[in-house]
């Protein structure tokens, strides 16, 4: 089944309302985004990257842009060399494998379930987001096109 809505910009897309078990090959992913606060006490953000996980296909994953012109116009003194590595760790952390330090050995759910959980640095995770997908990691670089760069 299918609705016309009409969003609050005036553009008129179709929704789709898949049923338990219509999903045909798409997979439940959940997304969240990855801010950058450079002053936590002022709450400003930018959006940095996006964190995937697929619990079906074992899949978590990350990527990353940071726009250091928007985050130096928030922050002129911020830490950019520090936010990168930050952002760089978040990526290797759901890669698994040795790189992934203490959390070689966990899940992909289990990662991912540490990335977003809420914290107060500089780089934060958003609220967590649903959708369907037929492929988690060809998810992940659009999601990256469509809310961050």
């Amino acid at each position: 089944m299918s609705e016309r809505h009409i969003h609050m910009a005036g553009h008129v897309t179709e929704r789709h309302i898949t049923r338990a078990g219509q999903g045909g090959d798409r997979d439940v992913f959940e997304y969240a985004l990855l801010r950058v606060v450079p002053r936590v006490e002022r709450g400003e953000c930018i959006n940095a990257g996006v964190v995937v996980y697929c619990r079906a296909r074992a899949y978590v994953g990350a990527r990353t842009h940071l726009d250091e012109a928007r985050l130096l116009a928030l922050d002129p003194a911020a830490d950019i060399a520090g936010v990168r590595a930050a952002l760089g760790a978040v990526e290797r952390h759901c890669a698994g494998g040795e790189e992934a330090g203490q959390a070689a050995g966990d899940d992909a759910g289990r990662r991912y379930r540490w990335l977003i959980a809420p914290r107060s640095t500089v780089v934060q995770p958003g609220p967590v987001h649903t959708g369907l997908t037929a492929d988690p990691a060809a998810e992940t670089e659009r999601l990256l096109d469509l809310l961050v760069r």
